[in-house]
């Protein structure tokens, strides 16, 4: 009897112990782990912030002012098509095939009377082309055409001497209000700044071109 209550106590005495390992062998296994889990947290929270760094603002770049056009519509301008072009003067000698005369006037600005722009006149033959320039800008706004021959052609190579058939097919082209009779043809914006481009026939053939623009 009595050696079977020493049995039961040892019984009990290496459950205990076997039981106070087990969880030390827990407490020290959780406690390895917990360093490796947080450490891994720190390596990945710094990455997940530097990709959200790293993603372009698109809403910001969506509010970024417009910048002017790389094109102008036709009646904008009818002899050039590239705005950055449109603002040198020697883009429009480059278009005219014959000799010409170039007159630089001040005039008042119409806003500030104490700013002076200018106005450019180019002359070749009996044609005429006038620009204003802004002096605060630096632009080259064309405000009057008067083209009475062949040595300088519009875009899509309209110029005086074609037929009336040609520069229609060549009009339908561009986004205009056209008005036709038998003397002349008139283009002119659908909305906007009154601008009209008028095309005078004679024998059923392009004789005169006259393009009056708009300057504010």
């Amino acid at each position: 009897m009595l050696h079977l209550f020493s049995l039961s106590l040892r019984h009990r005495y290496s459950l205990s112990v076997r039981l106070l390992v087990l969880l030390l062998l827990i407490s020290t296994t959780a406690g390895a782990c917990r360093p490796e889990d947080t450490l891994e947290e720190q390596k990945e929270e710094p990455l997940e912030r530097n990709q959200q760094q790293a993603e372009p603002d698109t809403l910001l770049a969506r509010r970024q002012p417009a910048g002017p056009p790389a094109t102008i519509d036709f009646l904008g301008n009818p002899f050039l098509s590239d705005y950055r072009q449109s603002k040198k003067l020697d883009a429009y000698f480059a278009r005219i095939g014959t000799d010409f005369t170039l007159d630089a006037d001040p005039v008042e600005n119409m806003h500030r009377p104490a700013i002076t722009d200018t106005i450019y006149t180019i002359r070749f033959g009996e044609s005429v082309i006038e620009l204003y320039a802004p002096t605060q800008t630096g632009e080259l706004l064309l405000q009057v055409a008067d083209i009475r021959n062949a040595g300088i052609a519009l875009r899509n190579n309209m110029k005086v001497g074609m037929s009336q058939p040609e520069l229609m097919t060549k009009l339908k082209n561009f986004d205009v209000r056209i008005l036709q009779t038998n003397s002349e043809v008139v283009a002119t914006t659908v909305e906007g700044a009154p601008i009209s481009l008028r095309f005078f026939l004679k024998n059923g053939k392009v004789n005169r071109i006259r393009y009056e623009g708009y300057v504010d």
